[in-house]
């Protein structure tokens, strides 16, 4: 699978499978980090190579970002200066979906381990000290994709595959109890925590197209946010909680988010309910699948995608 490009059904679910498609060898992509600046409605470019690189975390003091790049993850500084390989240890297949606890001291990583006898998705869930080393196992079952650390950081909630369908889960770091949060047939994903903690944010195909939704973590009372003719993934709330940034395919991809499509931002004020476009590229899968808000909520990166 590391050396080709697949489609394969497992894959086109899954928001968080790293996809090592062929252009990952620099042979056909130049990927390109970017920051989106709300206040002047700009994007800045920080950082480009011939390459195939995803999915953006910013750290909490602002210094520097996170990156996945062929199994490994990377720590990029703000000006785009320096590349840095994190040390993760025998975690050398991690996939797209990692992100930094709220306190700043460690991180959450999603490694495709190599299991005997799997046929299947093997993305196990770890957390590791935030400037590398060992990985603590926290999720023994698998597949499971992180998306978000609660803002107690007690919790972790993830998407993952169990009797051979894709819900959420939470999972509570202190006593590794895993809680199933949503129960439908259809695919849910890409959940995110709000900044208080008192909901979850996800993207669900349970209305027939790909949307976004809220459940409030109390009552488990689910609304849906967006219904119209894109397909609408990884919903990230800012830290100041105004504002929610998710990523809309302009065709439709049903319950699918494959890479190098013409896609948009688009950012939902939570107040007024307003949505708005910000800017169309070609991306889709690594683009945002992570938290990547600066901390101070002016900004947020993602990864877009072009064709030598």
């Amino acid at each position: 699978m590391e050396n080709a490009f697949s489609f394969l059904s497992i894959l086109s679910l899954c928001t968080f499978i790293f996809i090592p498609f062929n252009m990952a060898k620099g042979q056909d992509l130049i990927s390109t980090l970017e920051v989106y600046d709300l206040q002047n409605e700009s994007r800045t470019n920080i950082y480009q190579e011939e390459g195939h690189f995803e999915a953006p975390n910013w750290s909490t003091d602002s210094g520097y970002f996170i990156i996945n790049q062929g199994g490994h993850l990377f720590t990029l500084t703000a000006d785009g200066k320096e590349k840095t390989i994190l040390p993760t240890g025998d975690a050398v297949k991690c996939n797209n979906d990692h992100g930094i606890s709220p306190d700043g001291t460690l991180l959450a990583i999603s490694n495709n381990d190599l299991i005997t006898g799997s046929s299947g998705g093997t993305s196990r869930i770890y957390i590791l000290p935030i400037e590398g080393g060992t990985p603590e196992l926290i999720t023994p079952l698998w597949p499971s994709y992180w998306h978000g650390w609660s803002p107690d950081g007690k919790h972790l909630i993830y998407t993952a595959e169990r009797n051979g369908i894709y819900d959420l889960y939470e999972i509570d770091l202190a006593t590794r109890t895993e809680v199933q949060v949503t129960d439908h047939p259809e695919l849910d994903d890409g959940p995110e925590y709000s900044p208080d903690g008192a909901y979850i944010y996800f993207n669900s195909y349970r209305s027939g197209t790909m949307e976004i939704w809220k459940m409030n973590r109390k009552t488990k009372k689910v609304d849906q946010l967006t219904n119209d003719e894109f397909s609408n993934w990884f919903p990230h709330p800012s830290p100041d909680g105004k504002y929610i940034v998710f990523l809309s395919y302009v065709k439709d991809q049903q319950d699918r988010h494959p890479p190098l499509k013409e896609v948009m931002l688009r950012l939902l004020d939570l107040k007024t309910m307003k949505l708005t476009t910000l800017c169309t590229f070609l991306g889709g899968q690594g683009t945002i699948n992570v938290p990547s808000w600066s901390p101070d909520s002016s900004k947020f990166a993602f990864v877009s995608y072009s064709k030598k």
